[in-house]
């Protein structure tokens, strides 16, 4: 019985690993094949992100919505931010790339000024964020000699994936009564970087992040399983965007929680004082984790 179960288990991770590996790398003739898929493997690659269950709303015993700014200067948070390279193929991209690509191409339809989804953000307003044409004094003194500007005097920057400097997260943990446990259930997301016109400041605050846009992270997912994170235990076996974020595969510091003075940030009640504001965050994580410790301690 033990056996039959061993090659069951090592006949999943065989096609576990044809479903992910980079396929075709090791049949290759050319670089061009890499990549390429059987017509019959194109049939069988027909998965979809694990569908969320219906819960009802009598069914949620507890709830508290939180949101979090996963800096992506921590090990833990690598996936998220690397790779900043735009050559390394299609499935070995960043997660800020895979978004704005998806919303240059239109797929991903709706991105919002905010976490509350009140306001979406136009497409004129967006390119505002991330791009800035600047012309050069020379340029500038050429307008007014000439009335034109050569296009070599004319400069574009653009936020690249280098330049996130944290994700802002929004989730709403929950306790299910039906199934006895508490759950997590991830709703917004946001990168964001510092303002595009103080990108190169010495400055310290101006370099402050920003949220970019916001995207309803339900509403993507089908983007974000199609898209891997990098699996650095086994390059073979990427982790999905969307498994990675659902399973809170990260590290987070509660930067607001909802409450009744407006879901009011912890910055606006405790001030100039980081290390009592990371203690504050650490005081609501314990909030939610003791909720269902207590549930059965009586």
């Amino acid at each position: 019985m033990k056996i039959k179960q061993l090659l069951l288990i090592f006949i999943g991770v065989l096609a576990i690993n044809n479903v992910f590996a980079q396929a075709n790398i090791l049949n290759a003739k050319i670089p061009e094949e890499i990549g390429m898929k059987t017509e019959a493997e194109l049939l069988l690659d027909n998965d979809k992100p694990l569908e969320y269950g219906y819960v009802g709303d009598r069914d949620i015993l507890f709830s508290k919505i939180i949101w979090e700014n996963v800096v992506l200067d921590e090990r833990a948070n690598f996936p998220l931010y690397f790779p900043t390279e735009e050559n390394l193929g299609d499935n070995r991209r960043s997660l800020f790339s895979v978004l704005k690509e998806n919303i240059d191409n239109g797929i991903i339809s709706k991105v919002y000024t905010d976490s509350y989804f009140t306001t979406e953000l136009s497409k004129k307003d967006l390119d505002n964020s991330l791009v800035k044409v600047d012309t050069l004094d020379i340029g500038i003194d050429q307008l007014n000699a000439d009335g034109y500007v050569d296009p070599e005097y004319i400069t574009t920057t653009r936020i690249q994936p280098q330049d996130i400097k944290s994700y802002f997260i929004k989730g709403m943990w929950y306790f299910d009564k039906r199934q006895g446990e508490m759950k997590y259930r991830i709703l917004a997301l946001a990168p964001a970087a510092s303002d595009i016109n103080f990108l190169d400041s010495d400055n310290e605050e101006d370099k402050e992040p920003n949220g970019l846009f916001w995207v309803f992270v339900p509403e993507i997912r089908d983007i974000l399983h199609e898209a891997k994170a990098f699996n650095n235990k086994n390059s073979s076996v990427p982790i999905s965007f969307d498994h990675l974020l659902n399973s809170h595969r990260f590290h987070g510091i509660i930067y607001k929680e909802e409450n009744v003075y407006g879901d009011r940030e912890v910055k606006e009640y405790i001030a100039e004082n980081a290390l009592m504001q990371l203690l504050e965050s650490e005081r609501i994580k314990d909030k939610i984790r003791n909720f269902e410790q207590d549930m059965w301690s009586y």
